[in-house]
């Protein structure tokens, strides 16, 4: 039986997919733990991986909504702690790298469609993070046999989730409106079950090295969400028009009192993202399992 060596493998995406990857593969895990400036993680024998082990590095430090982690976090995590893997990767008999960056190493906000080939320009510590490991993997030469992908999803949410769509699933729950009718949007979304399709796919099909966007193959609004919420808790739909002005104002004061509904959150919440998944799709053999609204029901069902 073939081994991957999944980094990050009690974080989100990690508990996800080892019972995914479970009965096909033998699944070895490390972790890493963050404290202040100290980093650790699990001692690697690299002498003990050979040509049938892939390497998939999920560790990273997410977005801090409540910005309390300093820059430096990000880039020993995200950028160094990926280029110790990769290395490590180097070293061995390897010969598969999976790296798990992100649409944000390319931009924070986007107008029309995000395609692999958009210039990046990452303006947060988090982005430029990623995107200064996704640098320093492409410009390593690999021996023959060695494959390497970068994987960009966009938001990906499944079972034990948390954010931004949590946030919305809350105020859905309790009956609160939601007063954003009046903003038009679409978005990309990333299932955790079509992410595990699209990573079990590099383990197993012949994939060309290179970085891939990740997101299902339908967009959706924001208010569809409000609505695919409510009727998944057989909720009252409630979708407000209030004046965006007026939207934005109460937001700026919300952030002033350190509520959850900031500036910040807003536009998340009502910008466009859309990624395009065509490049990935092109190379994959295979539907991927779940349509957007399908996941996201599987979700909204989880937070329940």
């Amino acid at each position: 039986m073939k081994s991957v060596l999944i980094s990050g493998i009690t974080g989100f995406i990690g508990k996800n997919l080892k019972p995914y990857l479970s009965g096909k593969y033998n699944i070895q895990g490390t972790s890493r733990k963050v404290s202040d400036d100290y980093i650790s993680n699990d001692s690697i024998d690299v002498n003990s991986f050979n040509e049938n082990f892939a390497f998939i590095h999920l560790a990273g430090k997410a977005h801090d909504l409540k910005n309390e982690v300093g820059a430096d976090v990000y880039y020993e995590v995200n950028r160094d702690l990926t280029i110790k893997m990769f290395d490590l990767f180097l070293q061995s008999d390897c010969k598969i790298f999976i790296y798990l960056s992100s649409v944000k190493a390319v931009a924070d906000t986007i107008e029309g469609v995000l395609t692999e080939d958009t210039k990046a320009t990452p303006t947060t510590p988090y982005g430029k993070s990623k995107l200064q490991a996704e640098e320093y993997l492409l410009n390593k030469k690999l021996t023959d046999g060695k494959s390497i992908y970068i994987l960009r999803p966009c938001m990906v949410h499944g079972p034990e989730n948390k954010g931004n769509l949590n946030l919305l699933y809350k105020f859905v729950t309790l009956g609160i409106p939601y007063p954003l009718g009046k903003f038009e949007n679409q978005r990309s979304f990333a299932s955790i079950e079509n992410l595990c399709f699209i990573i079990n796919a590099c383990l197993e099909q012949t994939i060309k090295s290179g970085v891939y966007n990740v997101s299902d193959d339908e967009t959706i609004s924001t208010k569809e969400l409000v609505t695919l919420i409510a009727e998944t808790r057989h909720k009252k739909v409630r979708i407000y028009n209030v004046n965006k002005k007026i939207v934005r104002s109460v937001a700026k004061v919300c952030g002033f009192f350190k509520l959850p509904m900031d500036t910040h959150r807003l536009d998340k919440m009502v910008e466009n993202f859309v990624v395009s998944n065509e490049k990935i799709r092109k190379e994959v053999k295979g539907k991927l399992p779940l349509k957007t609204k399908e996941g996201l029901v599987k979700t909204i069902k989880s937070f329940q």
